[in-house]
């Protein structure tokens, strides 16, 4: 009984997140908007007048209480349960911006919410129950096994070969060399966070986890992961129009990550092969649903541009595979301001 309280204080605590932090975008693009009205010059062209602006400094208020209901969602439930529910921000977002932007949410958008919806609560209803952990040492020893070290060897070879070799020379022409560094450091970020939150969950349980190096050792690799995945999702969104980025990024770091805690927590031990195959539908759905979701914005903001005589959006496959150099002005005029680019997430670790 109390595995099953903690997969849904999990659940809570990762729906929680979704809706403030979904929340938090159309609070900051508001302040965003009055702060530019009040002083003429907008964020993307040097503006700062949005840091007096008090609806702005709400909605980071509110993006930081999503990101800490986040972080404690991993010390409660799995990686698989916790990550793929991410989706359901863009969800509130876009219901938001409906109302509260007149951004006008269209049925294929519809189509995608439902199926976002749908997905999360397939994973929820099949999601795996974690074995007890009542140290940090023992997270180490599963970070230590050979079939995690061989994920984490290829993890950290993949990524120094698309740092070093393919950024400089096709970087800004395949949106899959920064999104992939970003990925791939993400599903050691969510691994050592759930570390670390568990650790934390035990500390202030009155089982002081803070003596190990462990424990210190994991803040290292979040500390680590975290700078290095923020530093090249910015460049991939500096580079690459966000409609292509944010399905991509969310489809590599979701799978990703699930595959990471499957191996590293075992979450599919113990589990029916139908429970399984459930749950990988169930996500599959919530890609599918994202995906629509931001095809619709795409194709909205396509339909900006003819209106406005200048050239359409780039699709999802075009900048897949021809590669798009879209700049932040052009977003800007797609109605998506760079501050909020630059913190729209999926993210989720």
């Amino acid at each position: 009984m109390g595995l099953y309280e903690d997969n849904l204080k999990g659940f809570i605590l990762a729906l929680l997140s979704s809706v403030f932090i979904g929340a938090s975008f159309i609070i900051k693009k508001k302040g965003l908007r009055r702060a530019a009205a009040i002083s003429g010059v907008r964020a993307g062209y040097g503006g700062y007048a949005y840091l007096l602006e008090p609806l702005w400094w709400l909605g980071m208020f509110t993006m930081i209480v999503g990101e800490v209901a986040n972080f404690v969602a991993y010390a409660f439930a799995p990686a698989i349960l916790v990550t793929p529910l991410g989706a359901l921000s863009i969800i509130v977002s876009a219901v938001l911006a409906h109302f509260m932007l007149k951004e006008k949410l269209h049925q294929l958008g519809v189509l995608g919410c439902v199926m976002c919806i749908s997905g999360s609560v397939i994973i929820v209803i099949h999601a795996p129950q974690e074995s007890p952990i009542t140290s940090v040492q023992e997270i180490w020893i599963m970070a230590t096994q050979p079939a995690f070290l061989l994920y984490l060897g290829s993890v950290i070879v993949l990524v120094v070969l698309l740092i070093l070799y393919f950024a400089p020379r096709c970087g800004h022409t395949n949106v899959l060399v920064f999104t992939g560094i970003c990925s791939l450091m993400g599903s050691l970020s969510v691994m050592s966070v759930k570390a670390l939150g568990t650790a934390l969950k035990l500390t202030f349980e009155g089982n002081n986890q803070l003596v190990y190096p462990e424990t210190w050792f994991f803040v290292f690799i979040v500390v680590t992961c975290v700078i290095t995945q923020m530093n090249y999702l910015n460049k991939a969104l500096d580079t690459f129009n966000t409609a292509v980025v944010s399905p991509i990024y969310y489809v590599m770091f979701t799978s990703l990550t699930i595959l990471a805690s499957v191996i590293m927590f075992k979450d599919w031990d113990g589990q029916d092969t139908g429970s399984i195959i459930s749950e990988l539908c169930g996500f599959i759905a919530v890609l599918c649903g994202t995906i629509v979701l931001n095809s619709t914005k795409d194709s909205d903001r396509g339909s900006s541009f003819r209106s406005g005589h200048a050239p359409p959006s780039p699709t999802l496959s075009t900048g897949l595979f021809n590669g798009n150099h879209e700049s932040p002005k052009h977003d800007e005029e797609n109605g998506v301001l760079p501050d909020e680019i630059c913190l729209r997430k999926q993210e989720q670790y």
